[in-house]
């Protein structure tokens, strides 16, 4: 079972790569950028995030976007597929949540009830956050190198008001 989860997310990965510009992203304004990474402003957005818990990205990533996706796909009270969105975010602190950006044209009261009562809806505030690229498939080592390079790059560049850090596995980045 766990092999189709993870086979099944992985041609969602490769498809959506494939076919970006038809997916809808999280809009962002870069203020300023720096040799290895940039400051970038999001405005206030809707998501549908799940905690989970299960540690570390690769256990967490297949499970939350098993339950995110079959949400999204039509797992839901009224069976209704909801359009995919670019990235999926997910915060790796104590606890891991996975969320996917709900469609701007979606209000919250518009959204089916996901048949999962660890699905919720979530107004995200408008922030400013560091980011930072890397080439590849994420994973645990990659996802702690990047954020100790970012972390260090902000400290050497004296900047404190970025309240999250993002990387961001975009293929284009360092390895």
């Amino acid at each position: 079972m766990l092999g189709v989860i993870i086979i099944a997310f992985i041609a969602v990965q490769l498809f959506a790569l494939s076919s970006q510009r038809d997916i809808e992203v999280y809009p962002y304004v870069v203020s300023k950028k720096f040799e290895n990474f940039e400051i970038r402003s999001y405005q206030a957005t809707l998501f549908t995030p799940v905690k989970l818990s299960t540690k570390g990205y690769k256990n967490s990533s297949s499970k939350g976007f098993s339950i995110l996706g079959g949400y999204i796909f039509g797992n839901n009270e009224r069976n209704e597929k909801i359009a995919m969105t670019s990235p999926v975010a997910m915060k790796l602190d104590d606890s891991v949540t996975m969320m996917f950006m709900v469609p701007h044209k979606l209000e919250k009261e518009m959204l089916p009830k996901p048949n999962q009562s660890n699905i919720e809806f979530k107004e995200e505030p408008a922030k400013t956050v560091a980011a930072i690229n890397f080439k590849g498939w994420a994973n645990d080592e990659k996802i702690e190198k990047f954020k100790q390079k970012l972390k260090s790059s902000l400290d050497a560049n004296d900047i404190q008001d970025a309240k999250d850090y993002i990387g961001r596995n975009d293929f284009k980045g360092e390895k």
